[in-house]
């Protein structure tokens, strides 16, 4: 049983690592946005465990190693949030605000959108938390009925039309302050959206992370307000 765990582990890593790494490499020399690794990783992990007959079941028994260092690099963000504590609590009211409207406004949109369009409550419950992290995106649609497997699906479309639009959204309306772009790349497209912002900046990416986690835990809490009516 043990070295079948060890197999499995091995396999797992070795077949993550090498997708992760043929995509950045891909990514790096096309320098596409659209083509981020997290997505054409996936999609050649797909296509290789297919190629090999791999049950996914025996893939993910695996892929404990990963869901630790997803765990330490969620906790080391909080090192940046630390250093820049001052501009953070200086800016505290600001953020806050504007996380609430933008994460109000766009749940309402999307269900105004979809009851218009009759789309069936499943789907409309998987669509609502989308522009939360995807733990809480998870639980959030699972409290409204959502399906798991379109709840994903809708994160991650968010999180990548998000940071290949954003920045040229940005130019379109001249916004040329980091802090405004790193919050909200950080609401919008997530962990994605924090990695963009630290390219401006230790400060830029700690304003992306407050984005984040800000919009992650206010989409919680403003969920239930059309939960009764989706």
């Amino acid at each position: 049983m043990t070295m079948a765990l060890i197999g499995h582990s091995l396999f797992s890593t070795f077949i993550t690592g090498a997708s992760y790494l043929l995509s950045l490499q891909l990514f790096y020399r096309l320098k596409k946005l659209w083509l981020n690794p997290l997505y054409t990783a996936t999609i050649l992990l797909a296509l290789l465990l297919a190629f090999l007959k791999v049950d996914y079941s025996t893939y993910s028994n695996g892929t404990s190693i990963f869901s630790i260092l997803q765990g330490t690099a969620v906790v080391s963000m909080a090192i940046p949030l630390y250093l820049q504590w001052p501009v953070l609590k200086k800016h505290s009211l600001k953020i806050s605000f504007s996380i609430a409207i933008g994460s109000f406004s766009g749940m309402a949109f999307i269900w105004l959108t979809t009851k218009a369009l009759l789309i069936k409550t499943d789907i409309i419950a998987s669509l609502m938390p989308k522009s939360a992290t995807l733990p809480v995106a998870l639980s959030v649609s699972e409290s409204l009925g959502g399906k798991p497997t379109l709840t994903v699906l809708f994160v991650l479309l968010s999180a990548l039309f998000s940071l290949i639009l954003g920045p040229s959204f940005f130019n379109w309306v001249n916004i040329k302050s980091d802090f405004a772009k790193s919050l909200s790349l950080g609401a919008c497209a997530q962990a994605l959206g924090v990695n963009k912002a630290f390219q401006w900046g230790e400060e830029a990416g700690a304003i992306g992370s407050v984005g984040m986690t800000t919009s992650a835990v206010l989409i919680s809490f403003l969920i239930p307000l059309f939960a009764f009516i989706i």
